[in-house]
């Protein structure tokens, strides 16, 4: 030991010596930023010119105002892990909160010194800063009395100087690359979380996602009932289980703070605060953060763990950066939830209407007497618009309505089935087809729905003269195919529901057996294929005259063949009536 003393004297007798070895530690403590390179290279380049015996550099932590041991040489492993030295105490905490270097020549004699090795007789710490800030402190310990000078102590006050910067640097490193990995993490995070929309998937990904970022014993996420005047708890798991956990009131406990303040609460021993509301055993700190969307508190993200003082800056900073996107996943995922649920509602109800509308409709194959009919309707939504109803008189006749309300899906269905209903009622009363149209438009004037019209065809059969008295609302006129002709009906007039006081015409159509009537929606006709092109009157007429021969459920199939051969995506309701006269 004395031949090392006298050999680190010799070396430093010229300035330029000194200058050189400050050089050197430069260059050592700007090599890397690496604290567990940096702080052995500190601990060796030091050793070559204050040897020891026991060599400590212990940071400063501002949160907790101590020292612990960050690297340490001939220290018990468990002095290091576990020796935490509060600011003034032992030779170390004196010269951290004086600011100053301390020599002690012979520690018995010192009641500050703390005893982790007997043999110790001499002390030197200086203390490490930067920027204006209390870094750690530099201990070294001998096992001779008076082992270091006055020399020595300002030798290591000026490493102490360059090392606390050094330190400094690379605890900044540390931390910004800290962030930098905490911002890629949270940024896929956040999409993740905007990709689930299952509320209950989403809270329970939340749950595991905060445990691995910040750690917890309970988490909790409320939502506001605001006719409730209360904080719900949506979801609550206590050491990985669902919980069941009481409603707060708003205003109420740390979570009920949270929400009122609009930031984030913390709480570092809620036996402490008053404001806490024990729903947990043995929970000793809490964080609660607001979960706002659009200048609207939605819920509270609440996180409790046994531990006093668990939650940090850094945990905070997290939840802050966190917490608008869980609130905007969690509105959207609970909005997802109310749609879905009101399109079951609406599902339920559309099939029960579709059932509904298929009991009031007449037979596929209604019985006509003298003609072999046959019908079939492809709605474009659950529920169809088209309409087409029977009504037989006692002499045999049959009234024949066949029509289209304006619009598609529930809205036109129901309109459809107070025509329906009318045409029901208005028949026995209204034998001739003008009549009843009349009737039924006046009828509908008197019920007026904005922008809601029905176009439809009335036609009268009479199996003993086969004689087809017709007359129209602005529907498509019947297709009449006789052999191998279409024969074009003249019967036009104005929609039901639009124009108040209207006439309309009659024609008559004198049947031969083997003619065969068509009736049709314009959603067939109307049809568009890829390109763009209508199916048309035209193509209609062509494949009904392929198939004139065939009895009408064949000709419908071959027809709605025909349509989806030319495209399968159909945007109105589409129906065919067809009747062949016997």
């Amino acid at each position: 030991m004395q031949s090392t003393r006298k050999q680190a004297a010799v070396r430093f007798r010229g300035r330029s010596d000194l200058l050189d070895y400050l050089l050197e530690v430069s260059a050592a403590t700007t090599a890397t930023l690496d604290l567990d390179q940096l702080l052995p290279n500190v601990a060796e380049i030091i050793h070559r010119v204050l040897p020891y015996d026991l060599f400590a550099i212990l940071l400063y932590s501002e949160k907790r105002r101590d020292l612990h041991i960050r690297h340490g040489v001939g220290h018990r492993e468990d002095i290091i892990r576990n020796l935490y030295i509060p600011l003034g105490e032992g030779i170390t905490g004196a010269a951290a909160l004086q600011g100053e270097p301390i020599l002690i020549g012979d520690v018995r004699n010192d009641p500050r010194y703390l005893n982790s090795v007997d043999a110790v007789r001499t002390e030197l710490a200086a203390p490490m800063t930067a920027r204006g800030k209390l870094v750690g402190v530099i201990d070294l310990q001998s096992t001779r009395v008076n082992a270091y000078s006055e020399y020595d102590r300002a030798l290591l006050r000026l490493l102490a100087a360059r090392v606390g910067t050094a330190i400094d640097n690379a605890r900044l490193y540390r931390r910004v690359e800290r962030q930098h990995k905490t911002l890629r993490g949270l940024t896929s995070i956040s999409r993740e979380f905007s990709s689930i929309l299952d509320l209950n998937e989403l809270l329970g990904k939340i749950a595991s996602t905060m445990r691995d970022l910040v750690g917890y014993d309970a988490f909790s996420i409320l939502l506001v009932d605001q006719e409730a005047k209360a904080l719900r708890h949506r979801f609550s798991i206590r050491y990985d289980e669902r919980v069941n956990i009481d409603n707060i009131p708003l205003g109420k406990g740390i979570t009920g703070a949270a929400a009122e303040s609009r930031e984030i609460v913390r709480v570092h021993d809620t036996l402490k605060d008053p404001r806490y509301i024990a729903s947990h055993p043995g929970i000793r700190s809490e964080v609660a953060a607001p979960l706002i969307v659009r200048d609207r508190v939605i819920g509270v993200m609440d996180l409790e763990s046994n531990r006093v003082s668990h939650f940090t800056d850094d945990h905070l900073r997290s939840l802050a950066m966190l917490a608008p996107q869980i609130a905007s996943s969690v509105e959207n995922a609970r909005l997802y939830e109310e749609i879905a649920a009101r399109e079951r509602s609406m599902q339920e109800d559309l099939t029960a209407a579709r059932e509904l509308q298929r009991l009031l409709f007449p037979d596929a194959a209604p019985e006509i007497s003298g003609l072999d009919a046959a019908v079939r309707l492809r709605p474009a939504r659950e529920i169809s618009g088209d309409i087409y109803d029977l009504y037989q008189h006692n002499d045999g006749q049959t009234v024949i309505a066949f029509g289209d309300v304006s619009g598609k899906g529930a809205a036109a269905a129901l309109y459809g089935a107070l025509v329906s209903g009318l045409v029901r009622f208005l028949a026995p009363r209204r034998r001739r087809p003008a009549e009843l149209l009349k009737a039924l438009n006046d009828a509908l004037i008197e019920r007026k729905v904005e922008a809601r019209y029905v176009t439809l065809c009335v036609l009268l059969w009479d199996p003993r003269t086969r004689a087809i008295v017709m007359a129209n609302a602005g529907a498509a006129p019947p297709m009449i195919c006789r052999g191998s002709d279409i024969l074009n009906i003249r019967a036009e007039g104005v929609p039901l529901g639009l124009l108040d006081a209207r006439e309309y015409e009659e024609s008559v159509f004198q049947a031969q057996p083997g003619d065969l009537v068509v009736l049709y929606s314009d959603g067939i006709t109307d049809h568009i294929n890829t390109a763009g092109v209508e199916y048309g009157r035209g193509r209609l007429g062509k494949a009904v005259r392929a198939n004139c021969d065939m009895r009408p459920k064949r000709l419908i199939n071959a027809v709605f063949d025909d349509l989806d051969r030319f495209s399968t995506t159909a945007f109105d309701d589409q129906t065919m009536f067809v009747m062949k006269v016997s």
